[in-house]
């Protein structure tokens, strides 16, 4: 049976005892749910094939639909990633924790089949307490949405486990999230810096500290 726990919105005695049981499950191969700043995420270690393989079945997906991979400190996209640049790192300073997800080269040493095209890697820090704990306990996680393909992201745990169900070992309940718009996804593995995708931040505010960035459509 999943154990779900109420985590609340401040540290407490219950948030250290869920997060302490998700990173066991992780650590297992096994999937947890945990709060973002805009929906509910599934969570598995990017390094476990079989935590992806449980992953993508309880999602309801292929291997070819890429998994962002979040980050609970901006150290650990070195050990990720290369080639981020002084746009990226600037991108970084400025957005991260936060709704912005980079596309990077990744370190080709990297013992992981996260899909999509390979070399490449998204990455996000997000901006939740409960999320970045769990990031501190596990290190990075493969995340997508706690829903099954097609279906409608959740913004509270109960509409994730009415879902999941008993696909997931650990739900960590911190209440409904904030209604907020997806993540942006600028792209950093071509010749400029290039939004693939428009959501919290736009294209204004982005080359506020990156005049670099261009549309969708090119400069």
């Amino acid at each position: 049976m999943p154990f779900r726990i109420d985590v609340g919105t401040s540290p407490s005695p219950e948030r250290a005892r869920g997060v302490t049981a998700a990173a066991a499950a992780v650590r297992r191969g096994e999937l947890v749910v945990f709060p973002t700043e805009s929906t509910y995420g599934l969570g598995a270690d990017p390094f476990s094939a079989r935590g992806l393989d449980r992953l993508r079945a309880a999602k309801g997906r292929g291997v070819s639909a890429p998994l962002t991979v979040l980050v609970g400190a901006v150290r650990t996209v070195d050990g990720l990633a290369s080639g981020i640049g002084a746009e990226g790192r600037a991108l970084i300073e400025a957005f991260w924790p936060g709704p912005l997800t980079l596309v990077l080269r990744e370190q080709p040493t990297l013992a992981w089949d996260l899909g999509g095209d390979t070399g490449t890697i998204s990455v996000r820090m997000p901006l939740h307490p409960v999320a970045l704990d769990l990031l501190a306990a596990t290190g990075p996680l493969a995340v997508t949405g706690a829903h099954r393909a097609g279906a409608t992201p959740p913004r509270t745990c109960e509409e994730a486990e009415d879902q999941l169900g008993d696909d997931v070992t650990v739900y960590l309940d911190s209440g409904p999230v904030p209604a907020a718009a997806p993540s942006t996804i600028v792209d950093l593995t071509g010749d400029a810096p290039r939004v693939l995708r428009e959501g919290a931040y736009g294209l204004t505010v982005l080359q506020e500290v990156c005049p670099e960035v261009e549309s969708p459509s090119g400069p």
